[in-house]
């Protein structure tokens, strides 16, 4: 078997090594309530679109910070009761897919939505506002300002909010909604299911924001994590500072999440991934509690798995 990172054996055991801060719970909890008091401005715009089965939208919301959420919305076209729905999360630096992947959802009876993560490739805003650098990987945005201004927070939130948005559409059945995504998209699934604990079913391909700590111990903090070298080489070239900052990222660190999830969570690593290694992802995935299932694929990395599309909808399927 391929080895890139531990053995299967003591990845099945690893707990991951970046720090928890003391108040993460209390931290999530309050961020929550104050969404909670939030008026999201939602907005459904109509899109002309040449399909028999779907009505297509674009669906914008207000997130945190006050900047706009773009996400493209479809449903079916004639809803006579409550129905399922799936949210999808993008890969780094991308954007929600074409329209035409949702009609194998909708088709089957489904809401579908894609988000555009917050100022990367599609057309939603960052607002911004935070001390520090903004250059890099957008994980260490705000790592110099407090906690609920970090990047990532306010992404996490994003998923939070169009999750609660689209549990509360009339025809939306609030008990079946799941969510999925690959990479930046696996990671954003594992915290809308840990920060809505209404989601049913989450489908983590090679999550990304896990175990920070354990990335840069592999010296792998480099492309999706270079955020994490090019911070300590500009702003603590000694590491001076190196637990605080480790502490920090600790908020926005998938792995202390999952202890929150109760969805069915489904997770595909391949053990030849260099860019999220496959301990950082296991991180995350042992200390689960809820039901949950790993699909393990010893030859592929970090890429496009070949039968990972239909896995998901299999899983889907089931909501």
């Amino acid at each position: 078997m391929p080895i890139v990172d531990m053995p299967l054996a003591e990845l099945k055991q690893y707990m991951g090594k970046n720090p928890c801060p003391a108040d993460f719970d209390e931290f999530w909890d309050a961020r929550i309530a104050e969404i909670d008091k939030t008026d999201y401005e939602v907005k459904l715009v109509q899109v002309d679109y040449p399909s028999a089965v779907a009505d297509m939208y674009d669906l914008y919301f207000t997130g945190t910070m006050g900047s706009r959420i773009h996400c493209r919305f479809a449903k079916p076209k004639d809803v006579d009761s409550k129905v399922p729905a799936v949210i999808n999360f993008h890969g780094l630096s991308g954007s929600s897919e074409a329209r035409y992947t949702a009609l194998g959802y909708v088709s089957q009876g489904y809401v579908f939505v894609a988000m555009d993560s917050r100022g990367q490739g599609g057309a939603s805003e960052d607002l911004g506002g935070v001390t520090g650098s903004t250059y890099s990987t957008p994980f260490i945005r705000g790592i110099d300002d407090a906690p609920e201004k970090m990047y990532q927070t306010n992404l996490f939130l994003d998923t939070a909010i169009l999750a609660k948005i689209i549990m509360g559409l009339e025809y939306v059945d609030e008990t079946r909604v799941g969510c999925f995504g690959g990479s930046q998209g696996g990671g954003l699934s594992i915290a809308c299911a840990a920060l809505v604990p209404k989601i049913k079913k989450c489908f983590a391909v090679y999550p990304y924001l896990s175990d920070y700590q354990r990335v840069w111990d592999m010296d792998l903090d480099k492309g999706a994590y270079d955020g994490l070298r090019y911070y300590f080489r500009k702003f603590d070239p000694t590491h001076a500072r190196e637990e605080e900052i480790f502490t920090k990222l600790g908020y926005i660190d998938i792995q202390h999440m999952a202890k929150r999830i109760k969805a069915d969570v489904t997770m595909a690593t391949g053990l030849m991934d260099t860019i999220c290694p496959p301990s950082t992802q296991f991180a995350m995935y042992n200390k689960l509690t809820c039901n949950k299932n790993v699909v393990i694929y010893p030859d592929y990395g970090h890429e496009d798995i070949i039968d990972i599309k239909d896995k998901i909808f299999d899983i889907m399927a089931e909501l």
